[in-house]
């Protein structure tokens, strides 16, 4: 087909500068993957409150060594002042192992549970989804997201809810210390608070477009490596590295405003809590001097104002990593929330037993979702009975592709209906219309594990023997036993360690294995050389027997005996026939027949 069915990397993503959500509410939506370890939550929760606890202890343990210790001149408070000081430090130490290992196992499995219900939802979507979105951005919502989210349910949330904590007990204890210095520092929260608003608002809108920067960036790579022969054939090394870079500064840039950002709003910060305290301590100096408050009370009221501060310095920090974390977690939730366009109907319509693969196309009409504008099948009609061979001719972009992306319903039709075995597929689960078809296509896809396992995808529950059997009748078992390991041998990422031939017989092989009614073969044959071709079609010929078979082939030499012969144009049948009575016919098949048959001397 002139018209190649887009793949991932072909389209742009969403828009980076979209607004972004202005609240946290984003990250509520982990609370249902972060039910199931309540019982480690607890615990942490619990240590949590101990470590708190313990550091706000400590003030108070200050206030009476400087009052009853060093002012009294009393040496054996000090010894037992000591003593309880490294027990609190030793409930401190445990109670801080507690919360960090709980926490971060619960971050881990949470990671974990969330990527595994993401990938699973991927491979439910349509392949319409896959026109719209790129493979990269996909991958860099499992990969980078789920990474960022990650560091902070299993760090930063914990970190967060601590100095919460210290933050709150710090001002109820600044308060029973003194409530007029209180006062002054509580004037000085809402300088605080106003940056971490208006720069935390800008830093999330920042951070999602950082992230999309960082897919970008993954979609690159993605498209060269998968095309590196193509590259280097053409030499366009240079250029994709000019292009990567430009990419890679890109997310540079983005990254670098977020940086600046978070910096001017932490410095801001520190610049407004250490400059109050300052004051603070210059007019509680004044009332230690007149008598208001104790030595001791001071010391402890600027103890509990430093562990305020840092409580609040440390969640304007955190407060960035949060926004970020909320900007990751939409963008999964949102694609967890993508709903495929293929559903199995609420009751699906069995398909008959036993199969016999018969197919038929009633008034079809099909738009890509890419260019709806054009029509990839129109009014077609097509009927095969059962144990029929049937060949699909035409030139590239008349719709041959389509019939098969119809038949395995990867789409619905606009318009008519697509019957297997006399029902229409809309109304049957997918999975088991998809269960009674065996695909060849013509560029075969190999997976990264050895040739045993590629073979048993077709049927994971067959044998070895079973398996050695479909690639004898795939005619591969020669080149596969011939390998270092045999069966076991390692074929590399996409197979790229056999030849393209090779890797048809492979397809082939997993077909024959799956052992279909219904058989689609798409130019099967077209990466073999003679030899080989011959072979594989001997194997065809019997693997077709008993079973209703489509032929995509451009090719007319390998499709002559097929029962009949469908010729398409522009999305329709154009005329139909065996291979003589096309010819008697003349028009568009006679035309493709003398083109290949001449040339080749035939």
């Amino acid at each position: 087909m002139a018209f190649r069915e887009p793949n991932a990397s072909d389209t742009v993503p969403h828009d980076p500068t979209a607004p972004a959500r202005r609240d946290l509410k984003p990250l509520r939506r982990l609370l249902p993957f972060l039910k199931p370890y309540w019982r480690q939550i607890a615990g942490a929760s619990i240590a949590l409150v101990v470590a708190a606890g313990t550091v706000l202890g400590l003030g108070q343990g200050l206030i009476a060594l400087v009052d009853k210790g060093f002012a009294a001149g009393n040496a054996a408070l000090l010894d037992r002042a000591l003593l309880v000081m490294l027990g609190v430090i030793a409930l401190l130490a445990v109670s801080t192992y507690g919360r960090f290992y709980l926490v971060s196992w619960v971050g881990e499995r949470v990671i974990a549970d969330l990527r595994k219900a993401v990938f699973d939802h991927i491979v439910s979507l349509s392949p319409g989804f896959f026109e719209t979105t790129r493979t990269g951005e996909v991958l860099s919502r499992l990969t980078t997201d789920t990474t960022l989210l990650q560091g902070v349910v299993g760090s930063s949330v914990s970190i967060a809810l601590r100095n919460t904590l210290t933050l709150a007990g710090g001002l109820v204890m600044l308060l029973l210390t003194s409530p007029k210095l209180t006062g002054l520092v509580l004037l000085v929260v809402p300088l605080v608070v106003a940056p971490i608003i208006i720069f935390g608002r800008r830093v999330r809108t920042l951070s999602r477009a950082s992230q999309d920067r960082v897919a970008d960036v993954g979609s690159t790579v993605d498209e060269v490596l998968t095309g590196i022969r193509t590259v280097q054939a053409y030499v366009r090394e240079g250029m994709e590295r000019q292009r990567f870079a430009d990419r890679v500064e890109a997310a540079v840039d983005t990254a670098v405003q977020r940086i600046r950002m978070r910096a001017w709003m932490t410095m801001l910060v520190i610049t407004l809590v250490f400059g109050a305290i300052g004051i603070i301590l210059w007019v509680g100096g004044h009332d230690v001097l007149s008598g208001r408050i104790s030595a001791g009370e001071l010391s402890g009221f600027v103890f509990y104002a430093i562990v305020v501060a840092g409580a609040v310095g440390a969640l304007s920090e955190i407060m960035g990593e949060l926004a970020r974390a909320a900007g990751a977690t939409e963008r999964l939730f949102d694609l967890l929330e993508t709903r495929p366009d293929i559903v199995a109907p609420a009751r699906p319509v069995p398909l008959p037993l036993p199969a016999a693969g018969a197919v038929r196309f009633e008034g079809v009409r099909f738009h890509y979702p890419s260019r709806p504008d054009w029509a990839a099948l129109q009014d077609f009609t097509l009927e095969v009975a059962p144990g029929e061979t049937v060949a699909l001719v035409g030139p590239s972009g008349a719709g041959k592709s389509t019939v098969f992306q119809l038949l395995l319903r990867f789409y619905d039709p606009q318009a008519g209906v697509v019957r297997l075995d006399g029902v229409d597929v809309r109304q049957a689960d997918p999975q088991e219309v998809r269960s009674r078809i065996g695909l060849v296509p013509q560029d075969p896809v190999i997976f990264s594990t050895n040739a045993l396992e590629n073979i048993r995808y077709g049927r994971p529950e067959a044998s070895d023997a079973e398996v050695r059997a479909a690639a004898r009748a795939a005619h591969a078992l020669d080149f596969l036993e011939a390998l270092p390991e045999g069966f076991g041998t390692y074929l590399g990422e996409k197979g790229v360690r056999l030849s393209g031939g090779q890797r048809q017989r492979i397809a082939i092989a997993r077909a024959i294995l799956r052992n279909p009614p219904l058989l689609l073969l798409d130019e099967a044959t077209s990466a073999l050389d003679a030899e080989s071709e011959r072979a594989v079609q001997l194997a065809l010929e019997g693997l077709m027997q008993h079973r209703t078979t489509l032929i995509i082939a451009h090719r007319l030499a390998t499709v002559v005996n097929a029962d009949r012969i469908i010729v398409m144009d522009q999305g329709r049948v154009a005329a139909m026939g065996t291979h003589t009575e096309l010819l008697r016919q003349g028009g568009l098949y006679a035309r493709l027949a003398a083109l290949q048959f001449d040339g080749a001397g035939v």
